[in-house]
């Protein structure tokens, strides 16, 4: 096994040959869950006027405790008609304007009410529910950075300084094939020996899940002009990720093929289980990732190499993989020589992560990965991992 890459060193390979994507400004609509690619600075205060925290009455603090005249009523986005004087309360509204003069807020549930007067019954201090101009952000200070993926908090805060549009990188386009004589669409018959395909659809899913736009191509027999084909059209994305054919059996042809289409194979084999077989090209600024065909072996080479490669492309500041930290709940025995990434099911446990690894990890169980979230993390080694020992699990 000596021949095989690490996990670590295999990633570090790929996110080498990265070419991160040009950039396109988008509305802040368009923008989601994309990655931005230039700092943004906020263009106002935020808030950009002392305003109310509650519904209530602004007062002057040193004006309480006592009775107390309420002379205007405060609408948000509607200011006073003048400043407060000495003596008197002005009704606001949450988000409204503090006016001049008042220097606190009395929340409504604390007063008593008569006629057209309040009574605040202790001694407010001063600035009170009141909310500072700046508070939340100074003008030109910066909110967000290069790499940041823009998910609802990110776009609120944008949209909350007023900038109206972004730099981000465009989508990757991606290509997914299948190959394997043995295959049938979904709702086909299947004949004697043949197997539903499953890898294209799943490999989609997670492409466009991480920020892509996908092609999937028709599923390829095990014939050398049939993959030529398909390979040639997969090429011309910005990434293909193929499944099967990757082995060294007569009818594993992906590799010999893609090298005559000229992609520089950049590693093949890496030491994990499953995925093994996992290979890695390029031809010119297109990644070329060869899944192995087993469902399993697929989901764990897209998340370990694929996905991160993909953020990468979108210029994602940590393109992953990431990594949680839990603790184990039962006992795991290591491999030897192999990194292994175990399907698992989390629950919460006093306040912690407990990974649960699931019966079932052959790597044609794909059926059984439905019921899993987690893949855990085993290091290579001898012995095996104890209940509660911590561990790194990526959700999936």
């Amino acid at each position: 096994m000596s021949d095989l890459l690490s996990m670590d060193d295999a990633l570090a390979l790929v996110l080498e040959r990265v070419q991160p994507l040009e950039a396109e400004s988008l509305t802040l609509e368009q923008a989601v869950g994309r990655v931005l690619l230039e700092e943004v600075r906020a263009t106002v205060d935020l808030p950009p006027f002392p305003s109310s925290a509650m519904d209530g009455y602004a007062v002057r603090a040193a004006d309480t405790p006592g009775t107390l005249p309420v002379v205007e009523h405060i609408a948000a986005g509607r200011p006073a008609a003048r400043a407060l004087r000495p003596g008197e309360a002005m009704g606001i509204a949450t988000g409204g304007v503090v006016p001049d003069g008042a220097d606190a807020v009395v929340p409504i549930e604390v007063v008593g009410q008569k006629d057209n007067n309040i009574q605040v019954d202790v001694a407010v201090a001063i600035g009170a529910h009141v909310r500072a101009i700046g508070g939340d952000v100074r003008t030109g200070a910066a909110i967000l950075g290069e790499g940041v993926h823009l998910g609802p908090p990110q776009l609120g805060a944008v949209a909350a300084v007023g900038v109206a549009t972004l730099r981000c990188a465009r989508r990757p386009r991606a290509a997914v094939l299948s190959t394997g004589t043995e295959l049938r669409c979904p709702g086909e018959p299947l004949g004697h020996g043949q197997i539903y395909e499953s890898n294209s659809t799943m490999l989609a899913a997670a492409l466009v899940g991480a920020g892509a736009e996908v092609e999937t191509l028709e599923p390829v027999a095990d014939d050398a002009e049939a993959h030529r084909r398909a390979l040639e059209r997969g090429l011309t994305g910005d990434i293909l990720v193929t499944s099967g054919g990757v082995s060294v059996g007569p009818h594993d042809l992906v590799r010999s093929i893609e090298r005559e289409l000229g992609v520089e194979e950049v590693f093949w084999r890496v030491a994990v289980k499953p995925g093994k077989p996992v290979a890695f090209g390029v031809r010119g600024r297109t990644l070329v990732f060869g899944l192995p065909g087993n469902p399993v072996s697929a989901l764990v080479g897209f998340e370990l190499f694929v996905r991160p490669a993909v953020r990468a492309l979108q210029g994602a500041g940590r393109p992953g993989p990431r990594f949680a930290l839990g603790r184990l709940g039962s006992s795991r025995p290591r491999n030897v020589s192999r990194d292994e990434l175990v399907r698992a099911s989390t629950r919460t446990e006093r306040g912690e992560i407990v990974v649960e690894p699931l019966q079932g990890q052959e790597s044609h169980m794909i059926v059984r990965a439905a019921a899993a979230d987690a893949l855990l993390l085993v290091p290579r080694g001898e012995g095996e991992l104890q209940p509660g020992e911590p561990v790194r699990y990526l959700p999936i």
